[in-house]
């Protein structure tokens, strides 16, 4: 059994309090105040109370740290070592038509590197945290990626591009499905990305795959991934933080899907010559 290190258990405790409060709204969903960022990016008070109670507890324990947050933006600190890269609610859309699937992600970067991470899964009430050289942890019980090395025996998550984006990625991601579906056991599209990876590191999934994300969705959970004995990398070969594109999972699995998209790329190679 593990203990999270000060600044851990600092991270869990906000993830905690912003829950409650995710967990309070969600008992009012229908009564929110919702306003529209873009298309089918909602954000609500729900957000805004959450970020607003982990940028007060981390600022009061960590006063010289910098933000990366979704609804904030880039906070610089003093400490320009270190800065929390926080989604308050992960899983937006889920939670404001009633699905309880939804989650706090909190990370930390030190140095461009990223050290711990924190997902919390409010409706199940789960915490999921890891830290390098400490592994990665549902509460106490120490996790592993899944041991699956065929693809026909996996289960693996992806997200689809939501209403709104270029009707390129809808396209991409058709292609993407073609050559994926057949392929494994099944395909799971949950709405959490944060959620996924963490499902990833405790086996519930045996990979993950998305493009376009945002640094937020997926920085707790490429550490909860690491520290769990999986690989996480840019489906392209660029640099994941940077693009968004996320492909996880284990040793064996990881190459596998990465062969099923270059697949679904040729496809789309194909369609543009003819």
């Amino acid at each position: 059994m593990s203990k999270p290190s000060p600044v851990g258990a600092v991270m869990i405790a906000a993830a905690r309090a912003a829950g409650r409060s995710l967990a309070r709204d969600f008992g009012e969903v229908e009564n929110l105040q919702v306003s529209r960022k873009g298309p089918a990016d909602f954000v609500s008070n729900a957000d805004t109370r959450a970020e607003e109670m982990i940028y007060t507890h981390l600022m009061k324990a960590r006063p010289g740290y910098g933000f990366v947050m979704e609804e904030r933006g880039i906070v610089e600190g003093t400490d320009k070592s270190n800065r929390f890269i926080v989604d308050p609610l992960d899983g937006t859309l889920n939670f404001l038509h009633g699905q309880p699937h939804y989650s706090v992600s909190i990370a930390l970067e030190r140095d461009g590197q990223l050290l711990t991470g924190v997902v919390f899964d409010v409706a199940k009430n789960e915490i999921f945290w890891a830290e390098t050289g400490r592994g990665a942890w549902l509460e106490q019980r120490k996790l592993r990626v899944a041991a699956r090395k065929k693809l026909s025996d996996s289960v693996i998550a992806t997200g689809t591009p939501w209403h709104g984006k270029a009707e390129e990625a809808h396209t991409a991601f058709a292609r993407e499905m073609l050559a994926m579906t057949p392929a494994c056991a099944g395909i799971r599209r949950f709405g959490s990305a944060a959620l996924d990876l963490a499902w990833v590191a405790a086996g519930r999934f045996d990979g993950f795959w998305e493009r376009n994300l945002k640094s937020w969705d997926i920085a707790a959970g490429i550490v909860l991934v690491r520290e769990a004995g999986g690989l996480v990398s840019e489906i392209d070969g660029g640099n994941v933080m940077s693009t968004g594109s996320i492909l996880a999972g284990n040793e064996d699995i990881v190459p596998l899907v990465r062969e099923q998209l270059r697949l679904a790329g040729a496809f789309g190679r194909q369609a543009n010559i003819t």
